[in-house]
């Protein structure tokens, strides 16, 4: 068996979409490999990478694949990959246990479209299993307090990034 500390992360991307007002899309997650407790179960949309796909068009594909959102325009990137680890315990039941955690490359979005066209429940016209159960839009310096602990620190550095990107 690979050490914990061998592992390899996994190539993701993750999407801050802001409304015009500057809220930021969340969405909350009843389940999934990284659920650790019933309290800090809101994130922003994030995805793995295919093998030979470039980090932007994997961003809008993960994008619409979780949300239903195509309309959007692009405002930043930051330049690092930004990486955690999860807990220990979470090895064997988050992606096969080939993974450490994540190295996630981050893509601010202005979401220029109505509302109507985010659909939580039938993502990309209903051919993905849906991810998130609710959303809502919510102010940028929250978001931090809503993840889970162990990817806070990214957060953090996310929303310090964007931040001029409120209005």
């Amino acid at each position: 068996m690979t050490r914990y500390e061998d592992l390899p992360y996994r190539p993701c991307v993750a999407m801050m979409v802001l409304n015009q007002a500057g809220g930021v899309f969340i969405g909350r997650r009843t389940e999934g490999p990284e659920q650790i407790d019933p309290t800090h179960v809101w994130q922003m949309p994030q995805g793995g990478v295919d093998p030979g796909e470039e980090p932007y068009p994997a961003a809008l594909r993960e994008l619409h694949e979780e949300t239903n959102i195509r309309s959007v325009e692009r405002l930043g990137e930051i330049a690092d990959w930004l990486s955690y680890d999860i807990p220990r315990q979470l090895i064997g039941e988050a992606w096969g246990g080939r993974y450490r955690g994540q190295t996630q490359k981050w893509f601010a979005l202005r979401f220029t479209g109505d509302e109507r066209e985010i659909d939580i429940l039938y993502p990309a016209g209903g051919k993905h299993t849906p991810e998130f159960v609710e959303w809502r839009w919510e102010p940028m310096q929250n978001l931090p307090e809503l993840i889970v602990p162990f990817k806070r620190p990214i957060y953090q550095r996310v929303v310090k990034e964007f931040a001029h990107l409120a209005r």
